[in-house]
């Protein structure tokens, strides 16, 4: 029966000809009743196991975590890392392979790749596997270093330069870039600067170029992945970098060199964003946006690498949408701002709008709800659903000055109502987005200075992140569904996302933090030693798996036109290493809910 094993299962797949030989050679096979414990929560393992037929459940004391079905391994932990956090026993008559331990560590010792999966750290194995991607093609282009494009030599000249003389010298060295030294500053100067200069400002061809060229520098390293040149390049909304090795200016990486690298070009999208003139003119580019985080997907992107171009895309899409729309006054007095996913920067496929704006002083109604109507209109027009939760522009609550929006917030810490907790939480993810950006950071830290010592306030606010821990219930029994027992999907950004995000938002309004992304706010809580470093890198690595596989979820709710199942993950459809996978991060979330629920003594509640 060795035969029959499957030498492509995960791990196992990762083993060359003859390692799988030693496995096959080394099998063994048993046997056990219905309510037998396999491994004893407690008990060191003496052997991997591998379900051939039948249902193992994972138990931590009455709890049901998980159920194991064919081609299923555990218990790894145990086997390398000490006793058993966990019980199996058998819910049915089952058949297992058992691999010696001694094998397992051997092959441990000789094969890394193997050796991965048996890491303790969720934030480890992600590095080893990222689930869905293929590791050819396209993804290794993504991956290639700056220093692998063929980009053009820097070339330098001095600021005193006429502009006569540097067409000569963009013509001479065939290049459309130059970086003029002016004492000991550099700056940057390109074809189109000369042109527009002559053509547009009428200056002479005998003026210096110093006073013409641009001295902010957008910089990228030679050893830097292109897709960090992408982000660059789209961040800075620029066509071309200045490369930089040891401290020097080596060369210019322009987007046309890797026009033919990266399929859709998320770098000139701000272009055509910029060129708009009216609203309807921003529609292709909306549409735009979304195509290319399912480019970028099946590139082999890294899902923080698709969410920091599609957040970067969407807040100059926004802030375009607030030119537009806003009158005279709003504009000048407005600061647009968005929340949720969209503000701490984890936003991928579009979803509700989470925005709001704040004023240096009151604006005229009639310009206040023209605007608020339009803007919001304007969004929707693009695909961005109305926010359920009303928390949008269009909402006064959400669009108001400043000194009236303190005294807002001090009521929902003075007086809370049911919704106080989470408009908080909500508004502690809120980032500028264009105009008068110092109005956030004022709010903030008037809100930070009104939460201070009000720890019974933060218990009650931690509360939540088990407002969905009825919905873990069923999770890992598609076993049990394919008989009519329980149900197979799973809410993945209720059972997974949430706990954490709203766990690490909680750590970071006590701490008065001004992070917004989660992962951010994670580093600093480690840096401070709020959270232990072994925690949270796994509460990095788990948030990361969780984006990672709910994406795959958002791209088919997308395409099927069922927006309701953007977060539903069906685990039959689920790789046996990527269950492996959900099952070690959903451990991270159990893990972090103690530690929350013990700081915050949500026991008393």
């Amino acid at each position: 029966m060795a035969e029959a094993f499957d030498a492509q299962n995960p791990p196992f797949e990762r083993l060359s000809h003859d390692e799988i030989s030693q496995v096959r050679a080394a099998l063994d096979i048993g046997y056990f009743r219905p309510g037998e414990a396999i491994i004893a929560q407690g008990q060191r393992s003496e052997n991997l196991y591998v379900v051939i037929k039948g249902l193992v459940e994972e138990r931590d004391g009455d709890d049901i975590e998980s159920a194991l079905g064919p081609k299923d391994t555990f218990d790894a932990r145990s086997l390398v890392h000490g006793p058993a956090g966990a019980s199996f026993v058998a819910g049915e008559e089952t058949l297992c392979y058992l691999l010696p331990k001694a094998l397992v560590l051997e092959l441990i010792a000789k094969n890394t790749g193997f050796a991965a999966f048996f890491y303790s750290e969720i934030s480890r194995k992600l590095r080893s596997y990222t689930p869905g991607r293929d590791t050819g093609g396209v993804e290794s282009t993504l991956r290639a270093r700056v220093r692998d494009v063929r980009f053009r030599p820097a070339v330098f000249v001095d600021a005193s330069m006429t502009i006569k003389e540097a067409g000569h010298a963009m013509r001479e060295f065939n290049s459309n870039t130059l970086l003029v030294r002016d004492g000991e500053a550099i700056g940057v100067i390109t074809r189109t600067d000369l042109a527009e200069r002559v053509v547009i400002d009428e200056r002479p061809l005998s003026a210096a170029i110093r006073d013409i060229c641009n001295f902010d520098l957008a910089t990228i390293g030679i050893d830097d992945f292109i897709f960090d040149a992408v982000i660059a390049m789209t961040h800075h909304n620029k066509r071309r970098l200045i490369i930089e090795s040891a401290g020097t200016y080596v060369g210019v990486i322009e987007d046309i060199d890797i026009l033919g690298l990266v399929a859709g070009n998320p770098q000139l999208i701000p272009g055509q964003i910029e060129r708009a003139r009216k609203v309807e003119e921003l529609t292709a580019s909306a549409h735009d946006i979304q195509s290319q985080v399912e480019r970028l997907r099946r590139q082999g992107a890294r899902v923080e690498v698709i969410a920091e171009i599609t957040s970067d895309l969407n807040r100059r899409l926004f802030a375009k949408v607030f030119d537009l729309t806003a009158t005279p006054s709003v504009s000048e007095a407005g600061c647009l701002i968005v929340m949720g996913s969209e503000g701490r920067g984890e936003q991928t496929v579009r979803t509700d709008q989470d925005n709001g704006i704040l004023f240096t002083h009151p604006v005229p109604d009639d310009e206040l709800a023209a605007f608020r109507e339009n803007f919001t209109a304007a969004l929707e027009s693009f695909g961005f659903p109305a926010c359920p939760g009303n928390i949008m522009v269009r909402n006064p609550q959400w669009s108001q000055p400043i000194d009236d929006f303190l005294r807002q917030i001090k009521s929902w810490i003075v007086a809370p109502t049911d919704d106080s907790p989470m408009n908080l939480g909500i508004f502690y993810d809120a980032v500028p987005v264009t105009g008068h950006f110092e109005l956030v950071d004022r709010a903030k830290s008037a809100m930070a200075e009104m939460m201070r010592g009000e720890s019974a306030y933060l218990s009650r606010f931690a509360r939540a992140i088990d407002l969905f821990e009825g919905a873990s219930a069923g999770m890992f029994t598609s076993i049990m569904a394919s008989v009519g027992v329980a149900t197979d999907e799973i809410d993945i950004k209720k059972t997974g996302t949430f706990p954490i995000v709203h766990g690490v938002r909680t750590f970071a309004i006590d701490e008065g933090l001004k992070e917004t992304s989660t992962v951010h706010r994670i580093e600093a809580l480690a840096e401070s030693g709020i959270l232990s470093n072994e925690l949270g890198r796994d509460l990095a690595g788990a948030l990361s798996y969780f984006m990672e596989i709910r994406l795959q979820s958002q791209l088919r709710a997308v395409k099927t036109g069922k927006r309701e199942q953007e977060s539903i993950v069906r685990l039959n459809e689920l790789s046996t290493r990527d269950r492996d996978l959900l099952r070690d991060a959903l451990r991270v979330v159990k893990r972090f809910r103690e530690v929350v629920r013990s700081r915050y003594h949500l026991s008393m509640f």
